[in-house]
């Protein structure tokens, strides 16, 4: 309790009570409108003791009250940032991520991840894409749905996944700005290859997806102008394939097959004239290929590691061909699959994926089955670090076919069953 020198002191300080406040603001407020910005209005007040104080009042005090609950406003969080750590509390929360993915997801990939969120455990399934793209559905229709997430092949993203109605909406996922912000990838704008442009996220504008190899002691790349060379009759019989119901060279069947110079006639050519023998296995046709069994082959993807073996394999990117170059997924599509048990880690690991970090990252290491780094479809990123046949070459003609458009593959899944009961006739 105060004594009474120190309230006889309050009062000659000019020092009110809260009913002398009140009474005061009451007084000012109606000679305020008056005052011009920068006035001072000096008012004599009484406080309930009869003491008289000198109240000096302006505008510009009286206007610098506003700003206080403004300045509260300016330090508030953006909407963004109050989702991003709700999100990313909640993800740690999970403490997992249920990884699917069929080429990159290798762990020094993962590894740039758990650095930045080592409270979410991820554990990836790998595998080829026909098989976890059917082992996602298998186990969503089941009711057990346990994958949070697809890392993989457009084409199994589009025919098994979307048709099999188990993706979610990606799109409504993105929360960081600059993963938002569509002038930070490749034409401009993000690239979906589903009508509703919000269920399969194309990563990557990688221009080394021919999926087209040869023996270095049996073939010279320089004979090759046009994609028509292939299918010249020198080569009959001289080729290994993988199947052409697979899924594994979808994005090749796709470019050949929607290119207004190829098209159907040009597969008939190499899968019925051509007469090549398949196989399921990718190691396999690539040992088959460095043998010399073969001269050219369709999807040998374990070419890479052959190569640093030292053995005869290369593939055919270094070719100008005429018709141009596909910019394919090549295996960089993403999904949100609906139901998964860890929605929230998903989130997180997809927004860190697209970001800026994730995608230099994703430029930087060999896929799972070694061959080198592709390009992203982010352009605000390095690209010095990427081998030169995964960069976009300025000048040369590309065919990009991710348009949805593109997307369909019934018509050249009936062509390669045509394929294929044919050889099994002969």
């Amino acid at each position: 309790m105060k004594s009474w020198r120190g309230r006889s002191s309050e009062r000659q300080l000019g020092i009110i009570s809260r009913k002398d406040a009140k009474d005061a603001k009451g007084k000012l407020e109606g000679s305020r409108l008056g005052l011009e910005d920068g006035a001072v209005k000096r008012r004599s007040l009484v406080n309930r003791n009869g003491q008289k104080f000198v109240a000096a009042v302006s505008v510009s005090l009286l206007g610098c009250l506003i700003p206080i609950g403004a300045a509260h406003t300016a330090d508030a969080k953006p909407s963004w940032q109050v989702t991003w750590e709700n999100t990313v509390a909640a993800a740690k929360k999970e403490g997992r991520l249920n990884f699917y993915v069929g080429r990159y997801g290798s762990e020094p990939l993962l590894d740039e991840f758990r650095k930045e969120f080592p409270e979410i455990k991820i554990f990836s399934t790998n595998g080829a894409g026909n098989s976890l793209g059917t082992r996602i559905v298998a186990e969503a229709r089941a009711g057990n749905v346990l994958a949070d997430l697809y890392s993989g092949g457009a084409v199994t993203n589009f025919e098994i996944l979307y048709k099999g109605k188990v993706l979610g909406s990606l799109k409504s996922a993105l929360i960081l700005p600059e993963v938002l912000d569509q002038s930070k990838w490749y034409g401009g704008k993000h690239c979906y290859n589903d009508a509703e442009q919000q269920h399969i996220f194309i990563y990557l504008a990688n221009p080394t997806s021919t999926s087209l190899y040869f023996n270095t002691n049996l073939v010279n790349p320089k004979d090759f102008k046009s994609y028509w060379d292939l299918v010249n009759p020198k080569w009959k019989g001289k080729y290994v394939s993988q199947e052409p119901t697979s899924t594994g060279i979808g994005p090749s069947l796709q470019f050949f097959f929607y290119h207004p110079d190829l098209g159907p006639d040009f597969l008939r050519k190499l899968f019925i004239d051509q007469q090549p023998v398949y196989g399921r296995d990718r190691r396999q046709i690539t040992d088959w290929l460095a043998q010399g069994k073969f001269a050219l082959c369709l999807g040998c993807r374990d070419s890479d590691r052959a190569k640093k073996q030292g053995l005869p394999v290369d593939d055919m990117d270094m070719v100008d061909w005429k018709e141009g170059l596909p910019i394919s997924p090549g295996g960089g599509s993403m999904s949100l699959i609906k139901g998964g048990p860890h929605p929230n880690a998903a989130k997180v690991f997809i927004n860190w994926f697209l970001s800026r970090r994730g995608q230099i990252a994703l430029q930087k290491y060999d896929d799972l089955y070694g061959q080198e780094p592709p390009n992203s479809r982010r352009v605000d990123i390095p690209k010095e670090m990427l081998p030169p046949s995964s960069r976009l070459v300025e000048g040369r003609r590309y065919f990009d076919f991710t348009d949805p458009k593109y997307a369909d593959m019934t018509p050249i899944y009936q062509l390669a069953k045509e394929f294929m009961k044919g050889r099994e006739g002969k």
